[in-house]
């Protein structure tokens, strides 16, 4: 019986590394509800536990040039471990990171992504496979380390950043370390394309971050909206809204504010952070410039948010609108990056608009 198993698996082995990737998909999707609780960082450790395991193991095996029939069959098993590790890696940096940002942030690791589904297809080339699945490892590596690190110092920041690129440096170093005593010669056959394909990780993942393009987890937006007018009352917040068309409401249009002139607008944001994490976010207030075509900042407005609460920690910024145009507010990170955008049109009449109060999440 085993022996029909194993021919089976050697048969269609692309395919069910295929399979297995996109069993990592429903494993995610199923199971990933906040990025700070314990099930998801165990999750998480365990792949990359199976890759920083299972990738040395497998070449130390090709390596050799009589491996047996355990070893044989354990080759086989290997890589399809490899790529449910992955596809779970995949699936959860799409979850987390669509989460935390508007999609013009979130779109390397998208189109990443797509390349790595792209580039499953040469799986069955040695060198291609090395190469591929070790630069996969390492980016898997950062892009954890990015959002984990956060969860366990209770900061978010440039430092935070760079902590954990060390992290994830010094992990891979200890991995491919390991690479080279259990395959000597077949990892020094592709060093320099593994180290240059690390190296071009590195960099492109700092210039994402350098350049505000790296979604900001742990932080993620929970709700947001614009509205006439935000207050607190014990226990909940409410607002003063606008009936909104079904273009709005239904399919995420831009609405348009009617204001007399001189009204207030507010930016409500209900930003989910870990428990330990302590930071401030910024609600940047700007207005499109027609004549000169760029978005001229009119206001940015910075408070203190405290992880832990399920639909995020609540806030808002009012802003006096005298300008009619196109508007918009950015809901950032201290350090510039994107959490929520909210783009509107105001119109000034002289008169106000029917109103009704709404209660926010």
């Amino acid at each position: 019986m085993f022996q029909g198993l194993f021919a089976w698996i050697r048969q269609y082995e692309r395919h069910l590394s295929g399979g297995a990737m996109v069993a990592g998909f429903i494993v995610d999707n199923l199971v990933f509800v906040r990025v700070d609780l314990w099930q998801t960082q165990v999750l998480f450790a365990a792949y990359a536990a199976v890759c920083f395991i299972s990738i040395p193991v497998l070449h130390w095996i090709e390596s050799r040039p009589d491996p047996g029939l355990i070893l044989s069959r354990l080759r086989l098993l290997l890589p399809i471990a490899v790529q449910f590790a992955l596809g779970g890696f995949w699936s959860g940096f799409v979850i987390f990171y669509g989460r935390s940002a508007v999609l013009g942030a979130s779109w390397p690791f998208l189109l990443f992504l797509f390349l790595v589904f792209l580039g499953s297809e040469y799986f069955h080339q040695y060198h291609a496979r090395l190469v591929f699945t070790s630069v996969l490892f390492f980016f898997a590596l950062y892009s954890y380390a990015i959002f984990t690190v956060p969860i366990y110092t209770g900061t978010i920041g440039t430092l935070t950043f760079l902590e954990s690129g060390v992290l994830a440096v010094v992990v891979f170093a200890i991995f491919t370390a390991l690479l080279r005593r259990l395959a000597r010669d077949r990892f020094l056959a592709d060093v320099w394309r593994v180290r240059v394909g690390a190296c071009v990780v590195l960099v492109l993942i700092n210039l994402f971050y350098f350049t505000n393009l790296l979604p900001p987890l742990p932080l993620s937006s929970s709700a947001a909206g614009i509205y006439h007018s935000v207050w607190r009352v014990p226990g909940a917040y409410l607002a003063t809204s606008e009936p909104e068309p079904w273009q709005v409401r239904y399919l995420g249009f831009s609405p348009t504010m009617h204001l007399f002139l001189g009204d207030s607008l507010s930016a409500y944001s209900s930003v989910f952070a870990p428990t330990t994490l302590r930071t401030d976010i910024v609600h940047r207030w700007q207005r499109y410039d027609e004549v000169k075509k760029q978005w001229i900042i009119k206001a940015s407005i910075a408070y203190s948010i405290a992880g832990g609460r399920d639909n995020g920690y609540r806030g808002y910024s009012s802003l006096p609108i005298t300008e009619a145009g196109k508007w918009r507010v950015d809901v950032e990170t201290v350090d510039g990056r994107v959490i929520e955008r909210l783009s509107f049109t105001v119109v000034i009449q002289t008169e106000r608009p029917l109103q009704t109060t709404v209660t926010l999440k």
